[in-house]
């Protein structure tokens, strides 16, 4: 199916809840489809029309619909449109990947956004010792949901990989302004392949 201007995306582009959200766009082949960059200081009619109750970013329309919220878009993207699946076909591993998806979005995100926040050495040292727990459980998730393989989905890219996937260039980013390494090779040896790049 063409995109075209049948499908929108109203996002930022550092946004890693949208980052994933392409992610999952271009593993099922959408291209074509209009971006729309969105001033969050200022927001457009069209983002709070779309996204009444939050009023934020991402947003996709398909065909005049609009669906809010990154990892539901996600979920979307994977039923509406065909390519290789993104969440796993059998009941009990998609709701093993949802699990460790939310768990990205409440429990390691969260843990990490102050290190990133913190100006501090000491402050900083704090953080990052405070967000290694959430890494060890991500690396444990990691060792049991991909069989040995590359990827929490096995051989390819599925969707706790698409979850993680959009906060890895601003761990990285931060890594290298404080001198830090928050996902260590030698510490977490299974540690995300996208993160080698």
């Amino acid at each position: 199916m063409a995109a075209g201007a049948e499908v929108r995306l109203l996002g930022e582009r550092l946004s890693p809840y949208c980052i994933r959200v392409q992610q999952a766009l271009v593993m099922k082949g959408v291209v074509g489809y209009e971006y729309v960059e969105e001033d969050l200081e200022r927001k457009s009619q069209l983002l709070l029309s779309s996204n009444p109750l939050y009023g934020k970013v991402p947003v996709l329309i398909y065909r005049g619909a609009p669906i809010c919220e990154s990892l539901v878009i996600v979920q979307y993207v994977d039923e509406a449109w065909a390519g290789p699946a993104i969440l796993p076909s059998d009941p009990y591993e998609r709701s093993r990947t949802r699990f460790w998806a939310a768990y990205i979005d409440d429990k390691f995100f969260p843990s990490w956004e102050p290190f990133f926040k913190s100006k501090a050495p000491e402050e900083r040292a704090e953080t990052f010792k405070n967000a290694l727990p959430a890494v060890e459980a991500l690396e444990g998730a990691l060792e049991q949901c991909s069989n040995g393989k590359p990827f929490f989905g096995g051989d390819r890219i599925g969707y706790v990989d698409v979850a993680l996937g959009g906060y890895l260039a601003w761990i990285k980013a931060v890594d290298e302004v404080a001198g830090t390494c928050l996902l260590d090779g030698a510490r977490f040896p299974r540690r995300p392949p996208a993160y080698l790049t």
